[in-house]
């Protein structure tokens, strides 16, 4: 397949500028991915679409303010995003400027902080952040939350918690994992009560996932790199769902892709490290049984993702039906629940 045949003609008003005022109050498609049947739902409608033999599984991770202002000795204005972090002080981030900075170069930073330009790495800069506070205490201190592009407007006060799952917990992402943002504290709680299991994984979402495919035929695409990590309890967790009878429902398409870059082998193992799966129509699927999931851009990887999960003209059908009944777009928007 082709790049442009994931393209579609969404309307600006439907891309979600901010969040609703609840979390769950978002609409929710629901399609059979044997049928392609689409009915619409509202999301506190989810709970009574799963059972207790059915495992949820969970992206713990926690977004990081990873925009940084500042401007260069010649008094030029610069702005970082952090792309990942190395090591306390040394970080790999997308950098923007009149004039890219060469290696040497100092940025200043807001209350005092600097860092240093130590080189390039194909599109983005290696980074070293100058005194004893680590990277993670300057974010905190001057970071701003990032946005997706998409969302034209200055990030406020009221994004850093709802740019935010409540079950963050693991510091490192720069996007969030957004099939989450639907879940408060209440749909947690009515989650355990119902019997229904959950378990986690971390994949520190990369600002790459916002990147566009550059390259018509998709085999000649370099997917970028994320941070994952399965632990044992989660693979025990998904066998135990397995035994039962239940299904594995992934909870985002960074769940998918931590799942699936941990079952490469043919069986899901405890894993860690750095992911480029690059997941089309085509693909098989170990792990994963059903996906909760957001609305996502044309001619992305992750609507790539959703449609080889649950078959490309299926969820090209979905989303003309989503833009026709008005459905909010992309991380701060609707969500869609694809299950067999």
């Amino acid at each position: 397949m082709k790049k442009s045949d994931f393209n579609y003609q969404l309307p600006d008003a439907l891309i979600a500028q901010k969040p609703l005022a609840n979390r769950n109050a978002s609409r929710l498609l629901c399609m059979n991915r044997d049928t392609g049947v689409v009915v619409d739902r509202q999301f506190t409608d989810f709970i009574d679409l799963i059972n207790d033999k059915d495992l949820l599984v969970f992206n713990d991770t926690k977004v990081i303010p990873a925009r940084l202002y500042g401007q260069k000795t010649s008094g030029g204005k610069v702005e970082i995003l952090l792309e990942r972090m190395i090591d306390e002080h040394h970080a790999i981030a997308h950098v923007r400027a009149s004039k890219a900075p060469k290696a040497g170069a100092i940025i200043e930073l807001a209350e005092g902080y600097r860092c240093e330009v130590q080189g390039r790495e194909d599109d983005l800069f290696a980074l070293e952040f100058k005194g004893d506070d680590s990277i993670l205490n300057i974010l905190e201190k001057i970071g701003h939350i990032p946005l997706p592009p998409y969302i034209t407007r200055a990030d406020d006060e009221s994004d850093l918690t709802r740019y935010q799952t409540v079950f963050a917990k693991q510091a490192g992402a720069v996007a969030a994992p957004t099939a989450g943002l639907h879940f408060d504290d209440e749909l947690m709680a009515k989650i355990q009560a119902k019997g229904i299991q959950t378990a986690f994984v971390t994949l520190h979402v990369g600002s790459g996932t916002f990147q566009p495919v550059r390259v018509e035929n998709l085999e000649e695409h370099l997917m970028h790199k994320e941070y994952f990590i399965v632990p044992s309890a989660t693979v025990e967790a998904v066998q135990r769902a397995r035994a039962r009878g239940g299904r594995v429902i992934a909870i985002g398409t960074t769940a998918v892709r931590a799942l699936e870059s941990a079952s490469q082998s043919g069986t899901l193992q405890a894993s860690f490290g750095d992911t480029q799966l690059f997941i089309t129509p085509s693909y098989e699927f170990k792990s994963v049984d059903a996906l909760l999931t957001n609305f996502h851009l044309p001619e992305s990887t992750l609507l790539m993702l959703v449609s080889a999960f649950a078959g490309y003209q299926a969820i090209m059908n979905a989303y003309q039906h989503a833009i026709a009944q008005s459905y909010r777009f992309f991380s701060y928007g609707d969500a869609m629940f694809l299950s067999r």
